[in-house]
């Protein structure tokens, strides 16, 4: 198995370990076992050279530094109990209201303000059929925790193959009704942060996305793209449809899945180094961002400047506002149900 580890911090009197995958292309994934998180992913571009392609950071003190917490990014993280917003951090379940940490204006977001991507997982090697290199991330979420109801089991499996294929499947049983909507927050440059990401060409395999209201939540409401600049279904450089909205993306893609087939949704390219960056999934809605909003004051020890337009991210789960939202697809996992999802994230030079 092609995995090491390695001493990363120390979070609450607990050693942090760091995790590196890699496969015999010389693809690295490294993760820590605080918040789950992918804090380096490097491959080999098109001249052979190994390149960062990732936000994060080598030392674990850089995620508590004043300029990441102000800026929250959530660079490489797992996110729950429920991806993006839910509007006035409350919802109504079988006729109860249940009350939510607000931690973004009114509303909450990604779980909370001591979400799953401020906990310890408990990581486990394992070994799985064609994977090069495999980690299970566990951990337990209690009744209420954040205001979210029942307990309930999580996990998430991250396996490496040789077709440069990093596999995320995601796994959690809840113990009464509840909310679950996970996915990982990487931020990706494929050309390795020489420049910014509007030189890449971007497609989306959808004519729909959700709406948002001024909070930033999700109404319900779906609308068609046909011939709008946001329309991705050719491919696009992004930074000239940046120009055309005058605006970066925010844009939650929605999906005909009902079946939760695993389907390609996005490819992602950089003409710079080569690279392909192909995402398919079982969820119903991906959020394209475009960093819009990262602070121009992150940046690796190794001097990769982050910040606005630095790194996009394509998060795939269920609809943002899903438990306020009727007929949201698959928002709500029932007592004693698996929840299940998969992404895969496939690198191509």
């Amino acid at each position: 198995m092609a995995i090491t580890k390695s001493t990363f911090g120390t979070y609450k009197g607990k050693t942090v370990t760091q995790y590196a995958l890699s496969n015999t292309h010389g693809m690295t994934v490294k993760i820590m076992d605080y918040g789950a998180t992918i804090t380096s992913l490097q491959v080999t571009d098109k001249y052979g050279e190994t390149k960062e392609i990732a936000c994060g950071f080598d030392s674990f003190e850089s995620y508590f530094s004043e300029a990441y917490k102000n800026n929250s990014p959530y660079f490489g993280c797992i996110v729950g109990r429920y991806s993006s917003q839910i509007k006035d951090a409350k919802f109504t379940l079988n006729g109860k209201e249940f009350l939510l940490a607000a931690n973004c204006g009114n509303n909450n977001l990604h779980g909370g303000k001591e979400g799953f991507d401020k906990k310890m997982w408990k990581a486990e090697l394992v070994n799985v059929k064609n994977a090069s290199a495999a980690l299970k991330m566990s951990l337990k979420s209690n009744h209420l925790e954040e205001g979210f109801p029942g307990n309930v089991a999580v996990s998430v499996l991250f396996s490496l193959n040789d077709a440069n294929e990093l596999l995320m499947d995601y796994t959690a049983v809840p113990d009464a009704d509840t909310p679950l909507s996970l996915t990982n927050h990487c931020y990706f440059n494929l050309s390795s942060f020489s420049e910014s990401i509007e030189n890449h060409q971007v497609q989306v395999n959808t004519n729909k996305r959700l709406v948002l209201d001024d909070s930033g939540a999700a109404t319900g409401e779906v609308v068609q793209l046909d011939g709008k600049a946001d329309d991705l279904r050719t491919p696009k450089r992004i930074g000239d449809v940046h120009n055309a909205m005058n605006d970066g993306f925010e844009h939650f893609y929605v999906f005909d899945n009902p079946k939760q087939n695993l389907k390609q949704v996005a490819t992602i390219s950089s003409e710079k180094d080569g690279l392909t960056l192909e995402v398919s999934t079982t969820e119903p809605c991906m959020l394209l961002y475009s960093g819009k909003y990262t602070s121009d004051a992150l940046k690796r020890e190794s001097g990769d400047a982050f910040g606005k337009y630095r790194g996009f991210c394509c998060e795939t789960h269920r609809y943002p506002n899903g438990p306020n939202i009727e007929n949201s697809p698959r928002s709500i996992t029932k007592k004693g149900e698996t929840f299940k999802s998969t992404t895969v994230f496939k690198f191509n030079v």
